[in-house]
């Protein structure tokens, strides 16, 4: 048995934080390109929903002394909770999409380009996790039973939701990625 140089955190800390503002600059694009292919009221001007949520998608919102009170091991453990529901949930509404957007590969690529990156984001968090000897959690079925008969307006409020928390969970990333990226400088 040989025993391998312990690996520091702070590589795999400064990729996810390179990924993670990557994709931050390209959610808002995201959303407004979602949103217009919807049509109304969702292309409407200024359309937002907030109460609109997905039992099976945690929300990135959280309180901020809940949030500063969380240790590194249960930030990074539910941000990747969350982005493994996102790559599940953006693979839905991209075949939501496929089916009622068939002509906007723009959209289309988009929304695999998101799933994408959020599957590497995983893989950097894994990384992490594993450098700083934090158990990573199993993955899990997320989406659990799909209502297959979901109507159009169902389908597009879906995406909707998604397009949105993936915004929003791209943004908490950066954010707890700024704050290892400090405590473990490289």
């Amino acid at each position: 048995l040989s025993s391998a140089a312990p690996i520091s955190p702070a590589e795999p800390i400064s990729q996810a934080y390179s990924l993670a503002l990557y994709m931050q600059k390209n959610t808002s694009t995201l959303l407004q390109t979602y949103l217009q292919h919807q049509g109304s009221p969702f292309s409407d001007p200024g359309f937002s929903a907030p109460e609109l949520q997905l039992s099976s998608l945690p929300p990135a919102a959280v309180p901020f002394k809940t949030w500063h009170a969380l240790d590194d091991g249960e930030r990074l453990s539910r941000a990747q909770g969350a982005f493994l529901a996102l790559t599940q949930h953006l693979q839905l509404v991209g075949d939501d999409q496929s089916d009622l957007n068939p002509g906007s590969p723009i959209l289309l690529a988009q929304l695999g380009a998101a799933r994408l990156r959020a599957q590497g984001l995983l893989g950097n968090m894994a990384a992490i996790m594993t450098a700083l000897g934090l158990p990573i959690p199993p993955e899990e079925d997320t989406l659990g039973l799909v209502a297959f008969g979901a109507s159009a307006f169902e389908r597009k409020c879906r995406g909707y939701v998604v397009t949105r928390e993936y915004g929003h969970w791209t943004d908490r990333a950066v954010r707890d990625l700024a704050l290892l990226k400090a405590k473990y400088p490289a």
